[in-house]
């Protein structure tokens, strides 16, 4: 699944450099036109249904990668903390963050080598562009850290419920960062969201306030930072692999000493499971992953929109939650079934008032 997910991404790259590969070998060619009148010159080929198609595909690609990045990744940790019973979620980010940042620096020293890899930037790190993205980079270390603590104290069927009011703070942020403000049926969809947040929480089988405490604070930083990345890429000329380089190490050094002042750091190597190798595979598969979510997150943005990316986690977790049901047997209450089907459904009637409302 991590050898399909790096080729699905560069088939995708790969296609975009060809279009435009294309465009300037037509600019620079030169025609040596015969003397005759009645010449009919070739009309240029209409790129605009071109551009179309491979636009559409590219979006299925990116949502489609991002759902098996996303739902591998929740899994496994689930796995890591429940099943392996290893409930430190600090540490599991701050290593699963050094896998990710050591795959980072591989694949930028590789990338002269392999042509198909181009499109990764050398590696580098400049205190100066480091200070500019530090903002982000707390915000995508709270969205992870928040998303683990979350998962540690809810069942994963539980977990989409737990963090289904990204949409309200997308629409709360979007007004208060963008000056944009929301349709009347905008706003009510988000209120079927709220409403089904609240049925789903109070028909929670495996009910935890800690839990859904970390799972506000989840959706807050998840909305936060759709809005926010877009307007700190130019620091680093437009790349998110490049400022993928940065978010990386800077997490790293955020996350440490809060291993510490977390109490973590004194009791974890005390935990059998830490000397087994079981535990350091299922660890470094997930670091891996994590690496490669922070990439599905950039394309999905980049090639879609921030409400797109938000609307494309809702509908992961539907799947997920199915998925969940499937191999942890969660149960399930009657208002929590209730719950999850308004999250999804006040979900979906957004996207769809949004989607009409962009084509006026």
């Amino acid at each position: 699944m991590d050898t399909k997910g790096k080729e699905d991404e560069i088939s995708l790259l790969n296609q975009h450099d060809a279009e435009i590969d294309i465009d300037d070998s037509q600019e620079n060619r030169t025609f040596s036109i015969p003397h005759n009148k009645n010449i009919i010159l070739p009309q240029p080929t209409p790129t605009t249904n071109v551009k179309t198609e491979s636009s559409t595909s590219t979006i299925i690609t990116v949502i489609s990668f991002y759902f098996i990045i996303s739902i591998s990744l929740v899994f496994l940790n689930k796995i890591l903390m429940a099943d392996l019973k290893f409930e430190y979620p600090l540490f599991i980010t701050w290593y699963q963050q050094i896998v990710s940042f050591v795959a980072i620096y591989i694949m930028s020293s590789i990338s002269p080598y392999f042509p198909s890899l181009s499109f990764l930037p050398p590696f580098e790190f400049k205190t100066a562009t480091a200070s500019k993205v530090l903002p982000l980079t707390v915000v995508l270390t709270c969205m992870i850290i928040f998303n683990n603590l979350c998962l540690e104290y809810v069942e994963v069927s539980f977990y989409q419920v737990a963090r289904s009011l990204t949409i309200c703070f997308s629409l709360l942020l979007t007004y208060v960062i963008l000056k944009t403000k929301t349709s009347s049926k905008a706003t009510l969809a988000c209120g079927i969201v709220f409403f089904g947040f609240l049925l789903g929480s109070i028909g929670e089988v495996n009910f935890s306030w800690l839990g859904i405490i970390f799972g506000l604070f989840s959706s807050f930083f998840v909305a936060l930072y759709s809005i926010y990345v877009k307007r700190v890429l130019p620091v680093c000329d437009g790349n998110e692999w490049k400022l993928s380089i940065y978010n990386t190490a800077l997490s790293i050094i955020i996350i440490m000493p809060l291993i510490f002042i977390s109490g973590e750091g004194s009791t974890i190597f005390e935990q059998e499971v830490f000397y087994t190798s079981k535990f350091w595979i299922y660890m470094t598969i997930a670091g891996v992953f994590g690496y490669l979510i922070s990439i599905s997150i950039f394309m999905q943005i980049k090639h879609t929109s921030p409400l797109t990316n938000t609307i494309s986690g809702t509908v992961k977790a539907c799947v997920q939650t199915i998925l969940a049901v499937m191999v942890w047997n969660n149960p399930i209450s009657f208002e929590n079934f209730i719950g999850i089907v308004l999250v999804i459904g006040g979900s979906f009637w957004y996207s769809y008032v949004r989607y009409m409302e962009m084509k006026k």
